[in-house]
């Protein structure tokens, strides 16, 4: 998969066993590929305006990437290509509509991914599941985050519950609570996280790396308490969940909005890279307050994703909720980056083998869905074998 910072492939191999009540899930191998120079560019364009004509050549260019990368890493575990089942691909977001818009007689929801499963399955010769989140959201649902089931199999715990807390481009939050079933698991969007990060030093061109190694320049600024105040006051922020979000609602035209108003105040780049930092975590303290500790007691949060590579807003996050021990995937022995694709592995095995691989309760559709389309692959002999006689 690529999130939606859009700047390369995640990829994770997995070996998955069946079992009675859930199954297995074993990593054996993780990589991220980087997108080509200038190749994220052309995603976020293609994202707010671009082309059709764009957006069709960037589906095919990117199919061949996500290709690569699942032969690399499958290469990387010396595992051969032939001994691989199933490929799951989410793909590359670049619209994600949620709230259901009127047209016509109807009120659509939409989302696009793009990174075309054909040619995936075509490079590789295995079968691909890809677009996952539209049938969840023709369910009415939100078509996101999907990845609260796969965190209830690798962090639920029979005594204490947990958060998980996934900083990527955007802020998810899954919740756990003690030696429940996955039934019982809830999660939505909080909000930003290093979306409007990374769009800020790239902005004001704070650093040639295009983002905030270890949060060390937030860490020298000072929170413009009157624009925190100002972004907190976001409707989504404030919506109850289920709720999902992307750079559609916090992406470059929110931080075009917000720079602006900084250099007008005379306020140093440092100072605003702090405030959006203090964004992240209030917003998802807000969230957690308001719609998870009132029922659930959390006793763990678990934080992955580029934002827990940030010591500035582990520290944040841990002094804005001290009744929680703040941790990083890692401490319980999975590496954040490959939580996300480890996810799409486990969707794909689910479509599958008939099981829905949507939580209603996190995405608000009417009910469990198998989700995605499937590409067949050089060994695929059909969902169901031929009757002849």
């Amino acid at each position: 998969m690529s999130g939606t910072s859009a700047d390369g492939v995640d990829a994770a191999l997995v070996e998955i066993r069946a079992r009675r009540d859930r199954p297995s899930i074993r990593l054996l191998a993780h990589d991220s590929q980087p997108y080509p120079a200038g190749l994220r560019e052309r995603i976020l364009h293609a994202a707010s305006g671009g082309t059709t004509e764009e957006v069709c050549r960037l589906d095919a260019y990117l199919g061949e990437l996500f290709a690569e990368a699942a032969i690399a890493v499958a290469d990387s575990a010396g595992i051969p290509l032939d001994m691989v089942e199933l490929i799951g691909s989410h793909g590359q977001t670049v619209q994600h509509q949620p709230s259901p818009r009127p047209e016509g007689a109807h009120r659509i929801r939409a989302t696009l991914q793009i990174a075309a499963p054909a040619v995936i399955a075509e490079r590789t010769g295995i079968t691909t599941i890809a677009d996952f989140r539209p049938r969840d959201m023709a369910a009415g649902g939100e078509g996101a985050p999907l990845t609260p089931l796969v965190h209830h199999l690798l962090f639920a715990h029979p005594e204490q519950a947990r958060a998980v807390l996934n900083l990527g481009g955007i802020a998810n939050l899954t919740v756990l609570p003690a030696g429940a079933d996955a039934s019982h698991v809830s999660g939505f969007d909080t909000g930003p996280a290093n979306v409007l990060l990374d769009e800020l030093v790239k902005a004001a061109a704070l650093s040639p790396l295009g983002y905030d190694e270890d949060g060390r320049l937030a860490a020298r600024g000072e929170v413009d308490h009157a624009l925190l105040t100002d972004l907190l006051a976001n409707s989504f922020i404030k919506r109850p969940p289920p709720k999902s979000t992307g750079r559609e609602e916090f992406g470059p035209p929110l931080v075009k909005q917000v720079w602006a108003r900084a250099q007008a105040a005379g306020r140093r780049p440092e100072d605003v890279l702090a405030t959006l930092a203090a964004f992240t975590v209030a917003s998802a303290v807000e969230n957690i307050r308001t719609f998870v500790l009132p029922r659930v007691r959390i006793a763990e949060l678990i934080v992955m994703g580029g934002g827990a590579r940030n010591p500035f807003l582990l520290a944040k996050l841990a002094q804005a909720l001290p009744e929680c021990s703040v941790r990083i995937a890692e401490d319980l022995g999975v590496p954040g980056r490959a939580v996300e694709a480890m996810t799409f592995a486990v969707l794909a095995y689910l479509t599958a083998t008939g099981r829905p691989g949507n939580l209603p309760a996190v995405t608000g559709a009417a009910g469990p869905r198998v989700l995605g389309c499937i590409v067949p692959g050089r060994r695929f002999t059909g969902l169901r074998p031929e009757r002849r006689g």
